[in-house]
Parts: structure tokens; sequence; C-alpha cells
């Protein structure tokens, strides 16, 4: 069986390399990691996991020393064509491991070049069932697609596909300078919509302030008003209050003066007193309107000042309780009220 080097792949030739053949030396030693498949005459005989073993020379061969770690091969650059008509270079990675070494072995001719070129035309294939952008932002879908092919095509050669990951996408240099300019314009047009919306924000937020700002206001004036109309309400209140109560206190003081006069009056010589006292100032009355008035008063004799303290008597009469001995009627200006006034002021002066 020929050899076969997978140069493509990036790898060194001892990781790549289909078959990898060892000499028998009779007692052979099966590093850890690795299987040796020993054909007799041609025909598969033995698979030895590590470890060691015997074998016939001349008549045992180790046509395949496998290695069954997980191994990482490198897709290079392919070119496809998107859903969208957009030519394209992706690159990748898979991750595979030989977990059934005598299909590895007897499977195919070189399974690891079969799976690299398979896993290059899924690729291709996938890139021509999505568009670019869906491409762009959905590696994630690419990889599972990419991986679920594999899986399916590599089973008969014993593979396992761990994973595949796309590493990188190129679109043409034509396409390349149109996202530039559509990837600048989405900037500039995401900036003038975060300004406007920051404007209509600054409007919103200031004409809010200002709706706050001037009901405030009106709510502190109404608050004003009530306080004032309430502390008004109070004044008029307490004034109400303090007026009646100052009535009460003058009724009740002039209540008592007069039930004092009157107990006084009552007394030996108290009707005398009062009514002289009633004279003295219903001639001061005489005296000050006289002197701070323009009206002029006439009296049928004004120099008679028996008429006078006859006068004077008759208003204390009218407002002073009257005993019996003041309920005659007197008429004023005639001689028996004279002779009265003559009697209490000669009584007075002795």
């Amino acid at each position: 069986m020929s050899s076969y080097i997978l140069d493509s792949l990036g790898g060194s030739s001892s990781s790549t390399s289909w078959p990898v053949r060892k000499t028998n030396t009779i007692f052979n030693i099966v590093p850890q990691g690795q299987r040796y498949v020993v054909e007799r005459l041609g025909k598969l005989h033995r698979i030895h996991d590590s470890g060691w073993f015997i074998a016939i020379p001349f008549i045992d061969t180790i046509s395949y020393a496998i290695d069954t770690r997980e191994r990482a091969i490198d897709i290079p650059p392919q070119s496809a064509i998107t859903r969208d008509n957009v030519s394209i270079e992706v690159s990748g990675n898979l991750f595979v491991q030989i977990v059934d070494p005598q299909k590895a072995a007897y499977g195919a001719q070189n399974p690891l070049y079969s799976v690299t070129t398979h896993a290059q035309s899924a690729m291709r294939s996938a890139m021509g069932e999505m568009e670019l952008d869906e491409i762009l932002h959905g590696r994630t879908r690419m990889n599972a697609m990419i991986k679920g092919s594999l899986q399916e095509a590599a089973m008969p050669w014993g593979l396992d596909i761990k994973r595949y990951e796309i590493t990188e996408i190129t679109p043409d240099p034509q396409i390349r300078l149109a996202m530039d300019k559509q990837a600048a314009a989405e900037r500039d047009r995401r900036e003038h919509v975060l300004r406007a919306e920051g404007d209509k924000q600054r409007v919103e937020l200031t004409s809010e302030g200002v709706k706050i700002s001037l009901q405030n206001e009106s709510e502190g004036y109404l608050i004003r008003v009530q306080n004032e109309a309430e502390a008004g309400k109070v004044k008029l209140i307490k004034d109400a209050e303090g007026q009646a109560e100052a009535i009460r206190l003058t009724a009740e003081a002039q209540a008592e003066a007069l039930a004092k006069i009157a107990s006084e009056i009552e007394k030996p010589g108290g009707m005398d007193a009062a009514k002289l006292a009633l004279a003295k100032e219903y001639v001061d009355m005489y005296g000050e309107m006289g002197r701070e008035s323009n009206t002029m008063i006439f009296n049928e004799r004004p120099a008679d000042m028996s008429a006078l303290l006859a006068q004077a008597v008759t208003a204390m009469n009218a407002v002073a309780p009257k005993p019996e001995s003041f309920m005659k009627p007197i008429a004023s200006g005639t001689d028996q009220q004279n002779e009265q006034v003559e009697a209490m002021v000669t009584k007075k002066e002795n």
C-alpha cells in the first residue's frame, strides 16, 4: 500500500501522513495512545492496544500504527459563493479522532484526506445556502451544519468528528469596501438617531420640569391663599370673640357700676350727691360745647343758675331710679323747681 502525506493540511508528516508503518522486531511495544494493526500473510490478524506483544517475523506485519488521540486539521481557505452572489474565502479547523482502527485502516484508502476533502465541500455547500450577513452573524449555525454533514460521512472511516470551527471569512475586496462604507453609514445613522433621541429626551425633560415647576408654584399659591383665608377667618373669629368678651366685660362693669350707684343713691344723701354731680357734668358739657363747637344753645333765662340746675335735675330724674319722693312731674322753668334747686344749693353750701 502506497503512503500519502497531506501537505495541504498544514500539519507535520507524523500527524497527517497515512499509513504509518512499523518494523516487526518480534518483541514489539505499543506506545500509550496508539494502536497497532497486525496482518498475518496479508490478512488482518489482531489489533494491539498499548503494551507489548510478540509477532512472528516475515509472517506478521505491522501494517498500521494508528494514533487514537484527538488531532486538529487545518482547512485551507476555500472559495465559495453565498446565496446573494457574494464571493468569499473561508478557512477553518477540523477536530477529529480515530475511534475504530479497523475501519480507519480498511474503510478508506486515506481517511484523513477523505474527511478533509469532505469538510471543504461541506463548507462550500453550507456557504451557498446562506447570505453574507447570515454567515457573518451565524458562525455557530454554520459550524453545526458542517459538523453534522462530516459526522455522518466519517462513521464508515472509523472517525469521530469532535467539532468544526470557522476561523476566517474573507469577502471580495469590492464587497469589503462596500461593507466598510455600509458600516460607516450605519455608524453615522446611529449617531444621528442617538443625537435626535437625546434632543427629544432633553426637550421632554425640560417641558416636564417646567410643568412640574408651574404645578408646584400653583399648588403653593393655592396653599398660601388657603392659609391666608384661614388666618383671616381665625383673626375675624378671634376679633369677634375679643369684642364680645370686651362688650360682656364692659356690660358687667357697667352693671356693677349701676348697681353700686343705685345702692349708693338709696343711702341718705345719695340722691342729692348724684344730682349735684350730674349738674356739674351738665355745666361742663355746656362749657365744652361752647368752646369747641359753633352750635349756639339758648335758654329761657341764660343767666338764671337755678333754671340750669333744674334742667340737670330733670335729666337726672330721667336716667336714675325714681323713688316715690321723685315720681312727681316737674315742669322745666317753674317756681317749684327753682325753690327745690335753691334749697339743694343752700343745703350743700351749709
